[in-house]
């Protein structure tokens, strides 16, 4: 199985949950594959260096050997894009227009997990 994890909501508890959910899906072997997609509110939370999620992505960062993507889109339109930038450049983040990231893992087979 291949997962796509969107982490959408700006609940830290839930968006930790997603991050723990890919973290442990790699490092147990739950899927083959898992693609990280932080996608709306919490995309804020990130632009503001907030540690409990920025330490669980650096977890999900040392079992994984691909770089999470943030939606860029979003970041615009809410005035938040430099501190995101900045935040991206510590963590491995690509900040890209994400909608058609998300479109072309589902027709890959990618199974969506929404957080």
């Amino acid at each position: 199985m291949k997962a796509l994890v969107i982490i959408s909501s700006s609940d830290i508890d839930k968006a930790l949950t997603g991050l723990l959910w890919a973290t442990n899906a790699l490092k147990y072997k739950w899927a083959s594959d898992v693609k990280v997609i932080f996608f709306g509110p919490i995309e804020k939370e990130l632009s503001l260096g907030n540690k409990r999620l920025l330490d669980a992505l650096k977890n999900y960062n040392i079992v994984s050997n691909q770089k999470t993507v943030a939606c860029k889109f979003i970041a615009e339109q809410n005035n938040f894009l430099n501190n995101l930038n900045l935040i991206s450049s510590q963590m491995g983040i690509d900040v890209i227009y994400a909608g058609n990231k998300v479109a072309f893992l589902l027709s890959q087979g990618y199974i969506p997990l929404v957080f």
